[in-house]
């Protein structure tokens, strides 16, 4: 209930009554006032979208001037012809400049991060939570849509104490959420912003009739979910072993990791063997390691098992393998 109140501030700023957003909304005026209060995903779009159509504000009040109904769809609409993620948002943080100069947006990459941040050029005063949350869910939202992926966040991070309502934040931002930070912003795997762009304009038109869901849910599809979960295994096999850890460490369920994979053609144990044949082939290749210590290390408890799992991948026993490696 925080950010419908944060909505409100916003119908006070233009002197405007928000009555009729909040039935629509089915908001009651004590509901309002309740600190504790929650709402549920459809009553935020409701509210959402009455708000930037009845103030014609998409930007709810946050900046010194309105960003008139349809702004944000000129951003979209300016990034969509990119020929991936990566161009997009760059583009997006360009041409955010002709909306406000209230904020700044970047993004740069260090490594294998993506980092996405926003520079506060002005005071936000008391809508600064609300503003900072929203934009931040707006460009993570429709990159989601851009490239139909979810995008796992590895961190997000905002310049402000964590609030009475901090518990909503993971709902929000999918990864560990950090508070009293240098700025807002949050980072990524980077090697999401190397994705086409798997949207059109026809896609586009159909997404902005109905584009706050975007903001509000989180997307479910991970096109890099089976890459990330060999990395996982091939890193951390030792203390990843299983699906619920892989599933605590990808910020998802047990039952939504294996849904995913299933969805992408992929099994969990299928990926397991992928990487245990891989490591043991490397192994058998680079190192004069004896059969029984290469076993061990790839997660066998003894070389019998071990041996008959690499006929199986292979067609030839460990030590046949590393023979006719040598031999080629």
């Amino acid at each position: 209930m925080a950010f419908v109140r944060a909505i409100v501030l916003g119908y006070e700023k233009y002197g405007v009554d928000p009555s009729r957003a909040l039935r629509e909304a089915q908001i009651t005026p004590a509901q309002l006032k309740r600190a504790d209060a929650r709402i549920t995903a459809a009553q935020m779009e409701a509210i959402s979208g009455a708000a930037m159509q009845e103030l014609d504000d998409e930007a709810l009040g946050w900046f010194s001037r309105k960003l008139p109904w349809g702004s944000y769809g000129m951003l979209c609409r300016a990034s969509i012809t990119a020929p991936t993620l990566g161009v997009a948002l760059k583009r997006w943080c360009r041409h955010h400049r002709l909306l406000t100069d209230d904020i700044g947006l970047s993004l740069v990459v260090q490594d294998d991060v993506a980092h996405y941040a926003i520079e506060e050029q002005r005071r936000l005063g008391a809508m600064r939570e609300f503003c900072l949350v929203t934009s931040l869910r707006f460009l993570h939202g429709f990159a989601c849509w851009a490239i139909d992926s979810r995008i796992p966040l590895r961190e997000t991070s905002f310049p402000f104490a964590a609030p009475p309502h901090h518990g909503v934040y993971p709902l929000l931002f999918p990864g560990p959420v950090r508070f009293d930070a240098a700025r807002a912003g949050f980072s990524f795997d980077a090697q999401y912003l190397s994705l086409p762009l798997r949207r059109d304009e026809r896609a586009l038109r159909t997404m902005l009739q109905r584009a706050l869901p975007l903001t509000v849910l989180q997307y479910r599809r991970d096109r890099l979910l089976v890459q990330r979960v060999r990395e996982l295994l091939r890193l951390h096999a030792g203390e990843l072993g299983t699906a619920d850890a892989l599933a605590r460490a990808l910020h998802v369920s047990t039952r939504t990791l294996h849904r995913q994979l299933q969805e992408e053609g992929a099994a969990l144990q299928d990926l397991k063997d992928e990487v245990r044949r891989d490591q043991a082939i490397d192994q058998l290749c680079r190192t004069k390691r004896p059969v029984k210590q290469i076993a061990r290390a790839v997660g066998f408890g003894n070389e019998k098992s071990f041996a008959r799992a690499f006929r199986q991948w292979t067609g030839a026993s460990p030590s046949e393998y590393r023979r006719n490696a040598a031999a080629a």
